[in-house]
Parts: structure tokens; sequence; C-alpha cells
């Protein structure tokens, strides 16, 4: 039997909720997918109110990045899980229509970790009045679609002057999105780190060159990094209001103690304990197939999947990767819409950090990136798709980083591998930034 809906719902978005539950079942029959997307679009067209009346009156947390906010929203579900029941968008449909998706099943008073894409963001803010808002990092991605760094902090600073009692928790080591949330009511600054300088280069305030060094940043105009009052200090240490606690998740890799460790500040916000929302973190293998195993080629070969999209996942990625011995890397390679057409980026990325290991490129835009990598004097060799690489290579597990809708396409491709006791699988150092 159907959940009935709370009664402060107008009946046009009672209507515009059967509508959307209607499509999105219909979607998934179909085989086209989730849902979410399609089945929320229908019902905003017919209740544009819908998605403030379904979020009204919830414990809501919005999360919104450049990089990690998917796996972070999963980690914040996690935590926030060990209250009650917890809507999220963890399908990654992270524009109005998908978080409206989430919000209109039941339970429709539970809490919400909804991950939200950095340009939409504040249409959606707006209208679900979140009680925190975590704000991880901005670097270029998608250039045809959002190429102005600067803009997308200047959108985030316009949204904290407008919203009341909302609390953001925000990455102190990114200077872009230290200036937005500095006109937010409310802050909690926490240090993850910033591994990819190269798009906060520039004071968002003065625009003049910023000054960095081991401790921080600054800018002539007075702006600077602020005193976190949560940092994560080490492989698996967290500096905690004031104490230091030990800090290990199922994920690898120091980003992701990064992403953890926002997230279990913003649990704070809800009465979560930190160890209580580090402990529902630690099971979590992997995020929509990020860091899964896949059995790859013919020769079923042992693959992890790695997702990045931009120079600074790519950097990220970089750093995992080359915390083990040295082993083949697939390269899959893609630009469709999704993706952002235009690839010019990889020349951005420091390509030359993977010498010494062979590697194997594919995807639709395989031959931009096997001249990219000639420049950077990695040998490499280049192969139809994903599986003849696999084919090619010589070692039992290999790592494959692809873009978003190479790793998308690969994923329905492959099988997951059999799981192997933590001890038996390559256990990478965790050693990154975010």
């Amino acid at each position: 039997m159907m959940t009935p809906l709370p009664r402060r719902l107008s009946a046009r978005t009672k209507a515009a909720l059967a509508v959307e539950r209607l499509a999105s079942e219909t979607s998934r029959r179909l085989g086209k997918g989730s849902g979410e997307m399609i089945g929320g679009k229908l019902a905003l067209q017919i209740s544009p109110r819908a998605l403030a009346e379904v979020g009204k009156g919830r414990p809501i947390a919005c999360v919104s990045a450049t990089n990690g906010k998917t796996t972070t929203t999963r980690l914040l579900a996690r935590a926030l899980g060990t209250l009650g029941p917890v809507k999220s968008n963890s399908g990654g449909a992270n524009m109005a229509p998908g978080v409206l998706a989430a919000l209109s099943r039941p339970p429709y008073d539970a809490a919400a970790a909804l991950e939200v894409d950095e340009i939409w963001l504040p249409k959606v803010a707006r209208e679900v009045q979140p009680r925190v808002v975590l704000l991880l990092n901005i670097s270029r991605d998608q250039l045809d679609r959002s190429n102005e760094t600067r803009r997308i902090a200047a959108i985030w600073r316009d949204l904290g002057e407008e919203l009341e009692d909302c609390t953001v928790v925000a990455n102190v080591d990114d200077p872009l999105v230290t200036w937005a949330a500095m006109s937010w009511s409310k802050q909690v600054w926490v240090s993850v780190g910033q591994n990819w300088t190269a798009d906060a280069m520039v004071c968002p305030q003065c625009a003049k060159l910023l000054h960095r060094n081991e401790t921080g940043w600054w800018s002539e105009c007075g702006l600077a990094r602020p005193e976190p009052i949560v940092a994560v200090t080490g492989p698996d240490e967290i500096m905690w209001f004031g104490h230091t606690i030990k800090a290990s998740i199922g994920l690898p890799g120091r980003v992701n103690l990064g992403n953890a460790t926002m997230a279990a500040a913003a649990a704070r916000q809800f009465g979560v304990q930190v160890e209580d929302a580090l402990a529902a973190m630690t099971d979590l293998g992997d995020v929509q197939g990020r860091y899964q195993e896949v059995l790859l080629g013919s020769a079923a070969r042992r693959a992890r999947m790695l997702l990045a999209k931009n120079p600074a996942g790519w950097v990220e990625m970089m750093e995992l990767i080359n915390s083990t011995s040295p082993r083949s890397l697939i390269v899959d390679f893609n630009s469709q819409t999704a993706d952002g057409r235009d690839p010019s980026w990889i020349w951005d990325v420091p390509f030359e950090r993977l010498a010494g290991r062979p590697v194997l490129v594919t995807g639709e835009r395989k031959e931009d990136m096997s001249v990219r990598l000639a420049y950077a004097g990695v040998l490499h060799s280049v192969h139809q798709d994903a599986e003849a690489a696999a084919d090619a290579a010589t070692e039992p597990v290999l790592d494959v980083v692809a873009n978003y809708t190479a790793f998308r396409d690969l994923l329905v491709r492959t099988a997951p591998a059999p799981r192997r006791p933590r001890a038996a699988l390559p256990a990478p150092a965790r050693g990154g930034a975010r």
C-alpha cells in the first residue's frame, strides 16, 4: 500500500509526485535508466513549487563541489542514518529534478543528504532551505558549461547572504570556497587539503596573485585562510574541535578521509557524534562503482575502477595509484556532453607523473590522450576499447582511470570481481589530498 502524502502538500504537487512515480517506474522498466531525471522534470512542470513543498520542515544537508560531492553525500547519508531514515539522490542525479525525485519518496519527513550540482546549488537551496551546506572545492570541469570558477564562488557567496539559519561547512584550503563561505551566517571551517591549486592562484576578492606557504594562503587585500576547527592531520588522524582522534574508513586515500571528515562535521550539526559518524562509514567499499574491482577483458583481469573527470580529479587519482607498486594503467577517455565537449584541459594535467608504468589508452578521444602522453614522455599503447587494453596487459590486477561517460559505460559492460579478503587486496597508502 502506498504511503499517503503529508497534508502540507498542495493538490497540484500531489498530482505531480504521482506523475513522477509513474514516469520513473516506466523508465526503469524500459531499461532507460533510473528515471530520476525524467520523473523529476515532469513533476516540476506540473508543480513548479513541488521542491519547496517536499523540502519544507525537513532536516536537509546539501553537498556541492567540483570533485567529491557524490562520495561525500554517500558518507553523510551513512552518518545521518545513525539517527533514522535518510533520503538521498544516491544515483548522482544532482540537479533540481533529481533532488525532487529523492525527496518524493516516503518517509516524507526523513532527513536528507543531497548532492547538488555547483551551478544548481542556489536554486535548489532556496527551495529546500537546508540546515547545512557543505562546500568542498571549486575547479575547472566542463569547460563548455562552466569555465569560470570565480562565477561559481560568487553565486555561492550570494546564496549565503540569502539563506537564514544555515551553517556552511567549508574547506579552508580552497580560497574560492573560503571567499564564498565568508558571507554565510555560520561557518564550520575544515581543512582537508588542496592538491590542485592552478584554479585558485588569484584572489577572488581583489584579483591579485595569492601567496602560499606550508601553513596557508593569503592575499594583499586581507583575505586569508581561516583557522580550521576540524582538520585531516595524518593518514588516519583528524583534529576534531581541539583534540586528535583516529579515523579509518573503507574507501582508500587521504582524499576520502577528507570527504569523510567534511561529512562528519556536517553530521555534527544534526546531533551525530563523530565516533558514530565514522563508524557508519567504515564498510562503504565503493561509491557508484568508484574503487570497485571488476573483471575486464577476455582474460577476466581484475581492474580497479577510478574516476577522474578534470585536472583536480586526475591529480587526486595519480596520488592514489602512485602510492602502490607500479602496475598497468588503462586510461579511458571520452568527451561527450556529460564529460564536457572541450578536452583541452588534459594539457594542464601533470601526466609526467605516470612515467615508469605501462599505460594503455582507449576511449572516443584516445588519439588526443595519446598525443598528450607522448608530449609528457609517457610510453603507452592505444587500443580499440578497455577490454582490448586489458587483454594486452600482463599483470593480473590493473587500474582503470576513466572520465564520466567512459566510467559509466564500462560499468555497464563489466561484472564486479568476487570480493577477496581485505588483507589480500593491494592496499593503497592513504596519500592524496582533496
